[in-house]
């Protein structure tokens, strides 16, 4: 099953039982997705959607940020539901391990020496982990590996 079926189904799902949380948060999906569905002129590939998706997750992270930096305990809580719900649709994360492993490959392979070969490295890291981690989290490793 596709992700935007798996979507649907639990969105339907949610109607039924009245789950208000998921629902709300299905729906602002759903409505992302068919905005970029008319954008695109046609369907819209699980890819597409996992780009919805992690863009979603970004948005949230950075509420949740702003929200902890003003003191409001009330809305980081209900950002973090919200962003549980989101991440479930996600594919597994690579675990920091994993992608130091990927990362010195690269590095490797690319003939990286220094900070100043970053873009080149960034952009082969994400490429091969695409989506599977975060992008801060690649900025800083690779960082932290160029200039060791």
């Amino acid at each position: 099953m596709s992700i935007s079926g798996k979507i649907a189904d639990d969105f339907k799902e949610a109607l039924k039982t009245g789950k208000k949380s998921k629902l709300s948060v299905l729906r602002l999906i759903k409505s992302a997705m068919k905005n970029q569905e008319i954008e695109k002129r046609a369907s819209l590939t699980d890819e597409d959607v996992y780009a919805i998706l992690r863009s979603y997750v970004k948005r949230s992270r950075e509420s949740i940020e702003q929200f902890s930096k003003a003191g409001r305990t009330e809305l980081v809580e209900k950002e973090k539901e919200e962003l549980s719900i989101v991440q479930g649709y996600l594919p597994e994360q690579l675990g920091e391990n994993e992608l130091r492993k990927i990362i010195k490959d690269l590095i490797e392979e690319a003939g990286a020496s220094g900070p100043g070969d970053m873009g080149k490295v960034m952009k082969s890291v994400m490429a091969k982990v695409k989506g599977q981690a975060d992008g801060r989290l690649v900025n800083a490793i690779v960082r932290e590996m160029l200039e060791a």
